[in-house]
């Protein structure tokens, strides 16, 4: 049995198998619908039922506190339909929903891993079968544990243009399932399943604008992918890469940073240490990255066509978007890719 699920205001309709998510549906069919954690903690996914009957799986009370469940709002990612539905989404991009591809399974095989820093790992995973896959720069995959259907999301590294592989930066933490296993046990050859591609954090062809790009520890991937895409088409536009780290041993790619300044112009790197020790002889930007940020952003620019893109933490996310807002920039030129602690 399916149903049938209307999405308002953007008149969208999709059919959700019985006992299916009205996301994984969308996953399973191409619609980009704004998502985040995909597991009822992030609240990027939360909607209106205007009309039918769900039944809700298990959900942070952070993400939908139950006064909003009592007037009607739902997480997509956890609403499974026991009827024809009329939903009214409270997030949503017009421009993602045109270029949405449909989710896909993976078979990959490690074929490279490299140190970036002290707690951040480079892994590259050449496609088995499928051998080609189709994503935008700054979306993500989800990677499963050997043998397990649990899995961490990582954003891709690579521009879409390597389409026979994907790449990603993992910050190693301590008891971490998936990084732990990484750094102790992965090798070059070990086979991983992934699937993807997820996410709506990405360029709009059209725009013109300047760019700001926002991140910190291994949220330099999705942005290094959306960079190194703008690079390779040869996009004229001004891009301003701000990236925080606690000390100079945090950071990596100075040289490639370097490179692409010489090529691509309009384009400076901007990074910060929150923590610089002695020993690291630091003589530029200091602070939180949000702080830096609001030394940098003038409202002449932030209330014309800059878009942002952030990629990291939650309280980091949290604490730029309002800032960039009472600077001038809109909602629906902020994208961004909060990167939530797993729950399993």
């Amino acid at each position: 049995m399916a149903y049938k699920v209307t999405l308002e205001p953007v008149g969208v309709e999709m059919e959700v198998e019985e006992g299916e998510t009205v996301l994984e549906a969308a996953f399973r069919q191409g619609v980009a619908l704004m998502h985040g954690c995909k597991e009822g903690q992030c609240s990027t996914c939360k909607s209106i039922l205007l009309d039918g009957d769900v039944e809700m799986e298990r959900y942070s009370t952070f993400a939908l506190p139950d006064f909003e469940k009592e007037e009607g709002y739902i997480l997509l990612c956890k609403t499974v339909p026991y009827s024809d539905l009329t939903v009214e989404l409270m997030q949503y991009d017009e421009e993602a929903l045109k270029v949405s591809v449909p989710i896909k399974t993976f078979r990959t095989v490690i074929s490279e891993i490299e140190s970036l820093t002290h707690d951040i790992r480079r892994i590259v995973l050449k496609l088995a079968e499928p051998d080609q896959i189709t994503f935008h720069a700054g979306q993500f995959a989800d990677v499963y544990l050997p043998g397990s259907d649990v899995y961490r999301s990582y954003s891709m590294a690579n521009t879409p243009s390597q389409s026979d592989r994907l790449e990603f930066m993992i910050k190693i933490f301590k008891g971490g399932k998936f990084s732990t296993l990484l750094d102790e046990q992965l090798k070059i050859g070990d086979e991983l399943e992934v699937r993807g591609p997820f996410g709506n954090c990405i360029r709009r062809e059209e725009s013109t604008g300047e760019i700001f790009l926002i991140g910190g520890g291994s949220g330099m991937a999705p942005l290094w992918s959306i960079l190194n895409d703008i690079v390779e088409k040869g996009v004229q536009r001004k891009v301003t890469f701000f990236y925080g780290a606690r000390s100079k041993r945090d950071l990596f790619y100075l040289d490639k940073f370097a490179e692409i300044a010489e090529r691509h112009q309009g384009f400076r790197f901007i990074p910060a240490l929150s923590e610089p020790l002695p020993q690291d002889n630091w003589n530029g930007e200091t602070g939180l990255i949000t702080e830096v940020l609001e030394r940098y952003l003038d409202p002449a620019i932030a209330g014309k066509d800059l878009e942002v893109f952030l990629c990291g933490p939650a309280p980091m996310i949290d604490s730029a978007i309002p800032l960039l807002r009472d600077k001038g920039v809109t909602s629906d030129r902020i994208f961004f890719d909060k990167f939530v602690p797993a729950s399993n």
